[in-house]
């Protein structure tokens, strides 16, 4: 079964979706609106840490969001 943790470092809403594939643990950051779940990156992780590049593309993928969905 996947496991989910909160991600508040990239943004309001974000969680970190971890699912096991054979010798591969795959992580989607996501975020949950009302209308839609928004999918920020989805990438191979052998660490516990999120590298800091992966958080600042998903904060920008989401302000991006945010601009289109507000224009």
């Amino acid at each position: 079964m996947p496991h989910s943790r909160v991600m508040p470092t990239v943004g309001a809403r974000c969680h970190e979706l971890r699912i096991t594939d054979g010798d591969k643990t795959w992580r989607i950051i996501h975020r949950l609106d009302p209308d839609a779940i928004v999918i920020l990156e989805v990438f191979s992780k052998s660490t516990k840490k999120t590298p800091d590049r992966v958080i600042k593309a998903c904060q920008l993928r989401l302000e991006r969001f945010e601009a289109d969905r507000h224009s």
